[in-house]
C-alpha cells in the first residue's frame, strides 16, 4: 500500500522508506521551515544594524512579534500549500479569513509558533542527523595534522568514510519521522477534524443532490417515452380499431370483440395517462407549481381547499419536491384517513416555500409504516428543507414541508 503521508513512510518497511522520494521531500520541508523565521530575523538585525542605540531587546521582539502576527494569514496560506510535500491527502478549503473567527487565531498562532520556535526544531533534527555521518564522509579530505604523533593513514580515513556512508541513509529516518510529526501537527491547527468533516458532509450532500438530479432527469426521460412511444400506440390502435368497426355490419360477429378490444384500449390509455402523471407530470415542467398542485387536487376523490399564493417559477427542484410530497399526502388522504375533507397551501415566506397538507381524519399517521413520507423526508433534506408530521390518534392530521428557495 503506498504511503500517502511521510509519517507512514517512516513506519514503513527499510527499503521501501529508501527507495522512496519520501526523505527527499521531507528533508525540502523542514528546510522551507526556515522561511518563515527569515522574516522576523531579517526585521530584527536590520533594526540592529541602522539604530543600534534606539533598539532595546524587548523592543526588537516585540517589532519581530507584531510583524509575524499581522503575516498569520500569508504564513498558514504558505504552510498549506508546503504540506504537500509530505501529506497527500488533500486539505478542506481554506474559508474566508475574517476577524474573530477561531480559524483566524489558529493561523495566527501557527505563524509564531513556526517563526520563533519550529524552525529551531527543524535546524536541530537536520544538524543532529546529518553532523556524525557528513563527519565521516569528509575524513578523507580533512588536511594532515603535521604536529601529531602518528600521522592518520590512509586505511583509517578510508575506515571512517566507509562507516559515514553506511550511517548516511539511517538520516532519513528521523529527518522523516519529524517531518511526518510535524506535518500532523499542522494539520491538526490548520485543518481541525471538524472541517474535515464539514467538507465531506457537503460532499456527500453533493452527491446525493446529484443522484436526485439524475434520477428526476430519468424520470423525465420515461416520462417523454411514454408520452411520445406507448401512448401514441395506443391512439394508433384505437383509431384502427374504429377504422375497422365502420367496415363491418352491425351484425358481424366480430363486431363485439372489436368493442371490447376498443374498451381495454381505453382502459389502457387512461391507466398510461395516470402513469406518465406519476412518473412526471408534464402539467409542472410547462406550467410551473401552481398549476400542477390544481391538476393533482382536482383528481383527488376527497374535496380539498386549496389556498396558493405563488407568484412565478421556483427552482426546478423545490417545484418537483412540493409536488411529490403533495401528491403523496394526497394518496394517503384518500387511502388511509377517513377523510372528509382535506386542504393543501403553499406560499413563500422569505426565503422558503412552505407547503402544508392537513385533513380531518382519524389520524395516527407513521412514517415508519411506510417509505413514502421517509422518502419525502429524504427528498427534501436533499435541497436543504425539511419535513414535519403531527397525526396524533384521532385526528387531524397536518404534513408541512419548507423548503429553501431562494431565487
Amino acid at each position: 500500500m503506498t504511503a500517502r503521508t511521510a509519517l507512514a513512510a517512516a513506519a514503513s518497511r527499510p527499503w521501501r522508506l529508501l527507495r522512496s522520494a519520501w526523505p527527499w521531500r521531507s528533508l525540502a520541508y523542514l528546510v522551507t521551515g526556515l522561511i518563515p523565521a527569515a522574516l522576523p530575523l531579517a526585521l530584527l538585525g536590520g533594526i540592529e544594524l541602522l539604530r543600534p542605540e534606539l533598539t532595546p531587546l524587548v523592543g526588537l521582539l516585540l517589532a519581530a512579534l507584531l510583524i509575524v502576527v499581522a503575516a498569520g494569514p500569508v504564513l498558514a496560506t504558505f504552510e498549506r500549500r508546503r504540506l504537500r510535500l509530505v501529506d497527500a491527502r488533500p486539505l478542506p478549503a481554506r474559508p474566508p479569513v475574517r476577524l474573530g473567527e477561531p480559524g483566524l487565531w489558529r493561523e495566527i498562532a501557527w505563524a509564531v509558533l513556526t517563526a520563533c520556535v519550529a524552525w529551531f526544531l527543524d535546524l536541530a533534527v537536520i544538524a543532529l542527523s546529518l553532523f556524525l555521518p557528513l563527519l565521516l564522509l569528509s575524513a578523507p579530505l580533512q588536511p594532515a595534522d603535521p604536529g601529531a604523533e602518528v600521522p592518520t593513514a590512509w586505511w583509517v580515513r578510508l575506515a571512517l568514510f566507509t562507516i559515514g556512508l553506511v550511517l548516511l541513509p539511517f538520516t532519513a529516518y528521523p529527518i522523516t519521522a519529524w517531518a511526518g510529526a510535524r506535518a500532523a501537527i499542522a494539520r491538526a491547527v490548520l485543518a481541525p477534524a471538524d472541517a474535515e468533516l464539514a467538507d465531506e458532509l457537503v460532499e456527500v450532500r453533493r452527491s446525493r443532490e446529484r443522484l436526485v438530479d439524475g434520477f428526476d432527469s430519468e424520470r423525465r426521460r420515461i416520462e417523454r417515452d411514454l408520452h411520445d412511444g406507448a401512448q401514441q400506440r395506443l391512439v394508433a390502435l384505437s383509431m384502427t380499431l374504429g377504422l375497422t368497426r365502420l367496415q363491418l355490419a352491425d351484425d358481424h360477429p366480430a363486431v363485439a370483440l372489436l368493442e371490447q378490444a376498443r374498451e381495454q384500449t381505453a382502459l389502457a390509455q387512461a391507466e398510461l395517462r395516470e402513469l406518465i402523471r406519476g412518473v412526471h407530470p408534464q402539467i409542472l415542467s410547462d406550467r410551473g407549481l401552481a398549476a400542477a398542485l390544481r391538476d393533482v387536487a382536482g383528481r383527488s376523490p376527497i374535496p380539498v381547499d386549496l389556498r396558493l399564493r405563488l407568484d412565478g417559477r421556483l427552482p426546478a427542484p423545490v417545484e418537483i419536491t412540493a409536488y411529490f410530497a403533495v401528491s403523496e399526502a394526497l394518496a394517503n388522504l384518500a387511502r388511509h384517513s377517513g377523510a372528509a375533507t382535506g386542504s393543501v397551501s403553499a406560499s413563500v415566506q422569505g426565503d422558503t416555500l412552505v407547503v402544508e397538507v392537513s385533513d380531518d381524519g382519524t389520524g395516527g399517521a407513521d412514517p415508519a409504516r411506510g417509505t413514502g413520507l421517509t422518502g419525502l423526508a429524504d427528498r427534501a433534506a436533499t435541497v436543504g428543507g425539511r419535513l414535519l408530521l403531527a397525526s396524533p390518534p384521532g385526528g387531524p392530521t397536518l404534513l408541512r414541508v419548507e423548503l429553501p428557495c431562494a431565487r
